[in-house]
């Protein structure tokens, strides 16, 4: 049988990925391994997927990389290629972060704002999927959505807009 196609990392650009996976690693707790250190960074949330009955399955969590967008490694040019600049202004991709249990969406935005990032917002459910949700920008422009479990019969407070 064919095997799908997995995705197994999302990278995420910095001019000073050595600062940024620090950023991560004290707003989240992550793990930075620096691979090498100022060139490329990739970052183990730790943990596995659970299970339907809430036990750890034998899938880890998948990792983040931060890459140096003056140079970004793997490329064939061992002197990459244009553009090297980070992207400021204008859609991009954004990655999704499940709040854990036990952890607070506000204590992640705290941290985030204290180290820099830029609140673009929060108090939102999202009834398609359920989702408590708020965001930010990190210094190098990356957007982070943190995302929080609605329940099966959600209490969703006055200040939050809905859609």
């Amino acid at each position: 049988m064919t095997q799908p196609n997995t995705l197994i990392f999302v990278d995420l650009a910095s001019d000073d990925p050595a600062a940024c996976a620090t950023f991560y690693e004290e707003v989240f707790g992550w793990r930075n391994d620096h691979r090498p250190s100022g060139v490329y960074h990739r970052m183990v949330p730790g943990g596995n997927f659970p299970n339907p009955d809430g036990s750890d399955s034998q899938i880890g969590n998948l990792h983040i990389g931060i890459f140096n967008a003056a140079n970004t490694r793997p490329h064939p040019n061992p002197e990459g290629v244009t553009p090297r600049n980070l992207s400021h202004n204008g859609r991009k991709a954004r990655v999704w972060i499940m709040v854990g249990d036990g952890q607070s969406y506000e204590d992640i935005l705290g941290r985030a704002v204290e180290r820099g990032a830029e609140i673009l917002w929060r108090d939102h459910y999202w009834k398609e999927f359920n989702g408590f949700n708020h965001a930010f920008q990190d210094p190098w422009g990356n957007e982070i959505i943190l995302w929080g479990k609605a329940g099966p019969e959600p209490k969703i407070p006055e200040n939050y807009t809905k859609e």
